[in-house]
């Protein structure tokens, strides 16, 4: 069924909102994807804050032009959807998970990451960085890994002097 020229209108300037307000977005196709894992995957997007919207690709298209997004757009085909937030990783790294676990339904296809296209590899290289709460981890580990020696060393130096 045809989409009026008023709702186009609408899908557009929705799309362009987004593409304003986010630092990344995530193309991806969903295909033979069942009503109960949508249901699963818009509630998990919400929960890490990441929007997820679904638009006719001539109509994201344009709202993309509209946008003056450096770079070529990646070649988007078949059933696509768009999954965008503020923070710069989360959404591709959601629909990672979700491509891990959806193998043959969900794929990503490329994105928009601050302020230019990138292609599929590259968005498959942001989508494995780590959260930043992972990164906080790992960097207070680097940190404590050589202080935790020198007080086990400074302790068998300790235990071997009062034997």
């Amino acid at each position: 069924m045809p989409i009026s020229k008023d709702k186009k209108k609408v899908i557009i300037e929705k799309v362009a909102d987004l593409l304003k307000d986010s630092k990344s977005v995530v193309f991806f196709n969903f295909k033979g994807f069942s009503v109960k894992s949508t249901i699963e995957m818009r509630r998990k997007l919400r929960e890490s804050k990441v929007g997820y919207l679904v638009a006719k690709k001539t109509l994201a298209k344009r709202a993309f032009d509209a946008a003056k997004i450096e770079g070529t757009i990646p070649a988007i085909f078949g059933e696509t959807a768009l999954a965008y937030s503020a923070d710069l990783v989360a959404p591709a790294r959601e629909v990672l998970n979700f491509q891990k676990k959806f193998k043959e339904n969900v794929a990503i296809v490329g994105g928009i990451f601050d302020g230019k296209y990138m292609s599929k590899e590259e968005m498959m290289a942001i989508a494995l960085i780590p959260s930043q709460q992972t990164l906080y981890a790992q960097f207070v580990n680097v940190i404590n890994s050589p202080i935790q020696g020198l007080v086990m060393a400074l302790d068998a130096i300790a235990k071997k002097k009062t034997a």
